[in-house]
């Protein structure tokens, strides 16, 4: 089958080069303004261009979000941004609103418009009519089953591409479109600053028996009426792919670099696998249980994913502890801490294209050469020996339960 896009997110400068390091064949980001994850790390004028400039020469594409629903003293800024969208030479734009959409085409004609899920696109007519506009993707609203994106796919224009999301996280509402967030915090879910208020434990409260609580329970006693489930369609690559859909992506621009980098080389070699028509080899199947993430489902791909109102926790079991800087071919590593470690710890690593492996921590050097029982500031630089060569930006973990 013909291969599709991989598209992972880039909060930031270091998640960036994570995503292709590990395989991504396109990344989305954001600038200051106009996206819709506030609270990613973004990046300035200056980081885009260099962002740009490394992703060009790895033959990875740049999509640059602006899918905020502007205000009106916000729309005079869109030309200048766009602008310098279109100097920059970025991929593509992702967009959710009609407005926008038309400053894009006028001043950054030659950069691609794809329309944002906040768009809310569940039929075939809406695709048509962004298409008709001038976009040339749609990314489809997460609520949609497979055999309703075969249906979009079927009437609609081969020349539109369709995406769409495939791991990450899910929201009570429709497609992010949600007023909770502001109505509860003032900060504006439709404008990248979500409180995540669905996730909250909520409570009964009697208009007179102020500070009397009364649960407010499910059907098993949970109390997290509204938290939704993680999505992950790992095992389903071959069945997103048959639908023909030209990309999938992965949510987390607001994740850490280690997940960036696990969920993308996993989802790699799922896309390569179902290309190749063989199974995925169950090791890489396993890393999507190796990073942050709530309990996980399906989403709405194959019917109502349910949600887990037990708690809103994340499942964390691993922890990063190091990245591997450059790597000999004896094994002979420099490598940055990120968490401390010592001698004789039973750690695993794993990498761009990197089975993960198990080992022992045998032996630590500083860059003099100097013995170290124990590696313990953060961003420290130090050597060790690996039992294979490896790429930069390789790390080491090691099995940590992290879950608050």
């Amino acid at each position: 089958m013909r291969k599709m896009e991989l598209l992972a997110p880039a909060g930031d400068m270091e998640r960036l080069r994570m995503a292709v390091a590990y395989g991504a064949d396109a990344v989305y980001l954001a600038g200051n303004d106009f996206g819709m994850r506030s609270f990613a790390g973004n990046f300035s004028p200056e980081e885009l261009k260099t962002a740009v400039e490394l992703c060009r020469a790895r033959q990875v594409r740049v999509h640059v979000t602006c899918n905020t629903m502007p205000r009106n003293r916000e729309i005079a800024c869109l030309p200048e941004w766009l602008e310098q969208l279109e100097a920059l030479g970025v991929d593509a734009v992702i967009l959710a609103d009609v407005g926008v959409l038309a400053l894009a085409k006028r001043y950054a004609p030659h950069v691609q418009c794809h329309i944002s899920t906040q768009a809310s696109i569940v039929n075939y007519q809406s695709a048509r009519a962004w298409h008709e506009l001038g976009a040339s993707r749609v990314i489809l609203a997460r609520e949609l089953s497979l055999e309703e994106i075969r249906e979009i796919r079927a009437k609609t224009s081969k020349e539109l591409e369709i995406e769409v999301f495939a791991h990450g996280a899910m929201c009570v509402s429709y497609s992010g479109r949600c007023l909770l967030s502001n109505y509860m915090t003032g900060r504006d879910s439709n404008r990248g600053s979500c409180a995540q208020p669905c996730r909250y434990q909520y409570a009964l409260v009697e208009e007179k028996r102020p500070g009397e609580y009364f649960p407010v329970y499910e059907e098993d006693g949970e109390t997290y009426i509204m938290n939704s489930r993680d999505m992950c369609m790992i095992d389903h690559v071959a069945e997103l792919m048959e639908t023909g859909v030209d990309c999938v992506k992965l949510e987390g621009r607001a994740k850490s670099a280690y997940y960036t980098a696990i969920i993308t080389g996993a989802y790699r070699h799922a896309i390569d696998a179902a290309a190749a028509g063989v199974p995925l080899d169950p090791v890489w199947r396993d890393e999507v249980e190796h990073i942050s993430h709530r309990h996980y489902s399906t989403g709405f791909f194959f019917g109502q994913p349910g949600q887990f109102t037990e708690n809103a926790r994340y499942v964390r079991d691993w922890q990063i502890v190091a990245t591997v800087q450059s790597c000999d071919g004896e094994g002979n590593a420099v490598l940055t801490l990120n968490n401390k470690f010592a001698v004789g710890d039973e750690l695993e690593l794993v990498g761009p294209d990197v089975r993960p492996r198990a080992l022992t921590v045998e032996a630590l050097w500083d860059r003099d050469g100097g013995a170290l029982e124990e590696v313990r500031h953060p961003q420290m630089v130090f050597c060790m020996k690996l039992p294979r060569q490896v790429p930069p930006l390789s790390l080491l973990r090691r099995k940590a339960d992290l879950s608050p």
